[in-house]
């Protein structure tokens, strides 16, 4: 009797992870695809995720808990909030940008052990670029915030060689020095009132707090872009105002999401009719904000 195949699995971990829309996003690349594979949120105790993790990975293959079908391989999983640091340090070995990053959004469970990857900043480029059709080659970029979120992309988008990446903390001393480890400029707030920019990141908490941010100045046809997604938040409303493109970051999920698909299953899914949908679902409810 031949053996049988069950579909391999993967999940995104995170604490809370109810609102996540990773699965969606996954199942409906899958089923583009044609990958066989089952995809699954699961909420990690905040002193538990090693071992959720652990657990999801030695689950037996081919075992069935009743009314569920039979469980196929672990492959690999998805990591937010609050558990990309550990991931981090769980991971057996890090892909280059996961270094850079200082955080693991992405994990590869492979007979070597367990692979850390970051694929956030390579999404909000391919947003940028492909979905929004900006080239960020010789732009004057400011990237607001020093946290976790503004590590995670500043290699990426410094390797698409804008003339000016600039990195603006409300503590100055913390984003000179996530400037100076990327080779890049940064500084207070206060350093941006004699600067332009061309594309303004919002890579602070502000988003999902409804915080306000100092205004910079944009340059004619500038963009700004919030990371969070789902309502028009207080950066997005005075960059508007002030006469720029907005995009919030709904975009950079899904792409980061396709970047992940592509790590584990060797095939790239398309992502506009994946956008497509989840736009026109968000359109049509008012979700709670979410950054994964």
């Amino acid at each position: 009797m031949p053996t049988k195949i069950y579909p391999e699995r993967y999940a995104v971990f995170g604490n809370p992870v109810s609102h996540s829309l990773s699965p969606k996003i996954h199942a409906l690349f899958a089923a583009q695809t044609g990958q066989a594979m089952t995809y699954e949120a699961i909420c990690a105790p905040l002193d538990g995720f090693a071992d959720a993790v652990n657990t999801f990975i030695v689950a037996d293959e081919g075992e069935a808990t009743e009314g569920e079908a039979p469980k196929g391989k672990a492959k690999g999983a998805n990591v937010t909030v609050p558990f990309k640091l550990e991931a981090y340090r769980l991971a057996d070995a890090l892909t280059p940008r996961a270094a850079a990053a200082g955080a693991v959004n992405t994990l590869s469970f492979t007979r070597h052990g367990m692979q850390g990857d970051n694929t956030d900043g390579a999404g909000l480029v391919r947003d940028l670029t492909a979905n929004l059709g900006v080239s960020l080659a010789g732009l004057r970029i400011l990237v607001l915030g020093a946290g976790g979120a503004a590590q995670g992309v500043i290699l990426p988008l410094r390797e698409q060689h804008p003339a000016v990446l600039f990195i603006a903390n409300r503590t100055a001393d913390k984003a000179q020095k996530l400037a100076a480890a990327f080779g890049v400029t940064g500084g207070g707030f206060e350093a941006l009132t004699e600067q332009t920019f061309d594309l303004v990141i919002n890579a602070t908490s502000a988003g999902l707090t409804g915080g306000v941010l100092p205004a910079p100045s944009f340059s004619p046809d500038a963009l700004a872009y919030e990371m969070v997604y789902g309502r028009q938040t207080p950066f997005m409303q005075a960059a508007h105002a002030a006469g720029a493109r907005v995009a919030d970051g709904l975009g950079m999920l899904v792409e980061q999401a396709a970047e992940a698909f592509f790590v584990w299953r060797d095939v790239r899914p398309e992502t506009a009719p994946v956008l497509a949908a989840l736009r026109a679902g968000l359109a049509a409810s008012s979700p709670e904000v979410a950054q994964t």
